[in-house]
C-alpha cells in the first residue's frame, strides 16, 4: 500500500499554531474572575489524540511536572506510567536491597487508594483524562494482590485499562484476564517488533477482559508491512495506540514523516471508521540538538493534526 510522504519541514511550518501549548491561567483574582483557565484539547476531527510519559523520558518526572508538559503540549489525553504515580502515592524508594520487591509488594497490596484518586482530581481539574496505566505491577513475578492493587489503583486514576507488554507465557495472559476480569477491568497488551497478525489470538480468546494495545511503529518494523488490514480487523479489541515512525525491516525510529509507518493513512482510518480508541503520541526517535521532549511532542501533535484535516 503507498504511503504518502510528508516532510517534518512542511508540518513544523504548518502545524505549530495547532501544537501550541496552552499557557497555564494567571494566578491573580482579575484573571479568575474574568477568564475560565483554558483547558488543553488534542481530540481533533473526532480522533482522540493522547501521549505516553515514556515521551517525556529526558526531563524530570514527578506528577506534578508530566501535568504540565501535557498542558504545554496543548493534549488532554495520557496513558500515565507506574512510577511517577507511584512516588506521589508513596511507595518505598528504590534502595538496591535484597527483598525491595518484598517490600514494594507488602506496600502495594496494604496502601490506600486515595493517592490515586487525588491524581485524577488533579488531572480532570486541569483539563486531562488519565485513559491508561502502565505500572511495573503486572508480570509473572508480581503477587495476585500487586495485580488487584494495580487495577483498583487504575480504576481510582480514573483508566479504562492498563497496559504491559504481551507475556510470552499463555500462562500469565489467563491469569491478567481472570484477575481483570475480577475487578472489571480491562488490559491493553503491548507488543514491540515480535509483532505478527496473529501475535495476540490467544490472549484475546482466553479472556473478554485482554484487549491490544497497539504500537504501530512497531508493527511496521517488525512485520515490514502496513497495520491497516490489522486495525480493520481487530479494531474491536483494541484499547488504545500507539503513534511513532520506524523504517520496515526493524528499522530505526524516524521523525515523524522520515519512516514506513502510514501514520496518516491510519489516523485517516480512525477518523474515517469513527474509533474511539486513542492514538497516542510514544516519542522516541533521537530528540535533535537544540529541542527537547516537550518541543518534539508539539510537532507530533501537529503532524496528527494536518495529517486529521
Amino acid at each position: 500500500m503507498k504511503k504518502e510522504k510528508v516532510s517534518r519541514r512542511h508540518f513544523i511550518g504548518t502545524g505549530m499554531i495547532a501544537a501550541a501549548g496552552v499557557a497555564l491561567a494567571s494566578k491573580s483574582s482579575f484573571a479568575n474572575s474574568f477568564f475560565a483557565p483554558a483547558k488543553p484539547n488534542s481530540k481533533i476531527n473526532g480522533v482522540q489524540i493522547g501521549v505516553i510519559t515514556y515521551s517525556f523520558r529526558s526531563m524530570p518526572g514527578s506528577i506534578e511536572q508530566i501535568l504540565k508538559y501535557c498542558v504545554e503540549c496543548n493534549i488532554n489525553y495520557i496513558e500515565l506510567m507506574g512510577e511517577a504515580a507511584e512516588a506521589y502515592a508513596g511507595a518505598p524508594a528504590r534502595d538496591g536491597s535484597t527483598d525491595y520487591s518484598a517490600k514494594l509488594a507488602q506496600w502495594r497490596e496494604n496502601t490506600l487508594i486515595d493517592p490515586f484518586l487525588a491524581i485524577r482530581k488533579m488531572y480532570n481539574d486541569a483539563g486531562i483524562t488519565i485513559y491508561a496505566w502502565k505500572p511495573n505491577a503486572l508480570n509473572a513475578k508480581n503477587t495476585d494482590g500487586e495485580i488487584a492493587y494495580a487495577f483498583k489503583a487504575g480504576k481510582a486514576l480514573g483508566c479504562s485499562h492498563v497496559t504491559v507488554e504481551l507475556p510470552t507465557d499463555a500462562a500469565q495472559t489467563q491469569r491478567l484476564g481472570d484477575i481483570a476480569e475480577k475487578n472489571d477491568m480491562m488490559v491493553g497488551y503491548h507488543a514491540h517488533t515480535q509483532a505478527t497478525p496473529d501475535l495476540w489470538d490467544t490472549a484475546l480468546a482466553q479472556s473478554a477482559h485482554n484487549g491490544i494495545n497497539l504500537d504501530i511503529g512497531h508493527y511496521t518494523a517488525g512485520t515490514s508491512t502496513s497495520p491497516v488490514d490489522f486495525i480493520l480487523k481487530n479494531h474491536k479489541r483494541i484499547l488504545s495506540m500507539h503513534v511513532k515512525d520506524r523504517k520496515f525491516h526493524d528499522g530505526p525510529n524516524m521523525p515523524w514523516g522520515q519512516g514506513d509507518t502510514p501514520i496518516k493513512e491510519v489516523l485517516q482510518l480512525m477518523k474515517k471508521q469513527g474509533y474511539k480508541f486513542p492514538a497516542t503520541i510514544e516519542q522516541e526517535y533521537k530528540i535533535p540538538d537544540g529541542s527537547d521532549a516537550v518541543k518534539e511532542v508539539k510537532i507530533c501533535r501537529a503532524f496528527a493534526a494536518a495529517a486529521l484535516a
